[in-house]
C-alpha cells in the first residue's frame, strides 16, 4: 500500500529531526508552527490558491517566517510549496509530531467522562494509565459527555476502552431483543 503523502513527508522531517538531535527544537517549532496557522485560515487559503505564483507563495513563506523560526524547518515548508503539497501540511505535522511523541514514550490519551472529573481523579487516571501502558509519560486531554450517564471511554491510539454506562445499557438492551421466548 503506498504511503499517505502527509507520512512521506511527515518521516523525512523526523529523519532530520534525528539525524539532527533536535527532536525537541523541531517538535516546539512545530507547535508553535501548527498553532499559526491553525489561527491564521486566510494564510493557507493564500498558500492554497492555484492562482498565486509558487515564486509569490516562497516570498510570502520567507516574509512571514525567516528569522522567526530554524533554517531547517523553514527550508522544509519551502519544499512542501514548491512540490504543491502545502494543502497536506496539516498531516505532516500531525505525522511528525506523532512520531517524536512515539520516539520520546509520550502517550496520547483522550478520556471522555459524564461529568468533570477532579484533579486528584484526573491524576489516578495518569498514573493507572502509565502502569498499564509502556508509556514513560502521557499526555491528557479530558472531555465531558452527558450522554455517557456514568462510567468513561478512554482512547489511546487506536485502542478504545469504554466502560460507560451508557454502553454497557446498549449491550443490555441488544442481549434482550436477541433473547427469543
Amino acid at each position: 500500500m503506498a504511503k499517505l503523502v502527509s507520512n512521506t513527508y511527515g518521516e523525512a522531517l523526523f529523519e532530520l529531526a534525528v539525524e539532527e538531535g533536535k527532536e525537541d527544537e523541531f517538535l516546539e517549532e512545530i507547535s508553535t508552527l501548527k498553532e499559526i496557522i491553525d489561527s491564521n485560515p486566510d494564510f493557507s487559503k493564500l498558500m492554497n490558491h492555484p492562482k498565486i505564483l509558487k515564486e509569490e507563495k516562497l516570498e510570502v513563506v520567507d516574509n512571514v517566517f525567516k528569522g522567526r523560526i530554524s533554517a531547517e524547518i523553514l527550508g522544509f515548508i519551502n519544499l512542501i510549496v514548491t512540490k504543491d503539497r502545502y494543502s497536506d501540511i496539516d498531516g505532516i505535522l500531525n505525522y511528525f509530531t506523532d512520531e517524536v511523541k512515539r520516539l520520546k514514550g509520550i502517550g496520547v490519551a483522550y478520556v471522555t467522562t459524564a461529568m468533570e472529573l477532579s484533579d486528584s481523579l484526573k491524576q489516578s487516571v495518569e498514573k493507572r494509565l502509565l502502569e498499564t501502558t509502556s508509556f514513560k509519560k502521557m499526555e491528557m486531554h479530558y472531555d465531558v459527555d452527558e450522554s455517557l450517564i456514568g462510567g468513561m471511554v478512554i482512547r489511546i491510539g487506536d485502542r478504545v476502552v469504554d466502560s460507560s454506562v451508557q454502553t454497557k445499557l446498549n449491550k443490555l438492551q441488544r442481549e434482550l431483543l436477541s433473547l427469543q421466548i
